[in-house]
């Protein structure tokens, strides 16, 4: 069975719309942070591997889940925003899972980076 090319141009098409701004790879370092279930106050470093002005891709070791809530900070320029996990892909070789996190209320130049 063959597909039209006028369907694939189509699904192309959807895909592209739902990714906003420039990507760059970049590693800055950031901090997350968030609460456990017993509402402890979680906190670790990480670098990006991919930013953009909506968020970023890092690798945790930690297991969270989509649409989880956190606190993401900058490093480099010290810059805090609300942010929520996107996506998760999947478990890397050097150990961790890859994340995609977005930016709840983005400062355009939270990364202080030409994007």
């Amino acid at each position: 069975m063959s597909v039209q090319t006028r369907e694939r141009m189509h699904t192309g098409e959807r895909f592209a719309e739902k990714r906003r701004g420039t990507r760059m790879n970049s590693r800055v370092p950031v901090r997350l942070e968030w609460d456990d279930a017993q509402g402890q106050r979680i906190s670790l470093e990480a670098h990006t591997r991919v930013v953009n002005p909506y968020g970023c891709m890092v690798i945790l070791e930690s297991d969270l889940k989509l649409e989880h809530r956190l606190a993401l900070t900058n490093l480099a320029n010290d810059n805090s925003n609300s942010a929520v996990i996107v996506w998760k892909g999947t478990a890397r070789p050097e150990g961790g899972w890859e994340y995609g996190i977005e930016l709840v209320a983005p400062d355009m130049d939270f990364w202080g980076l030409q994007l």
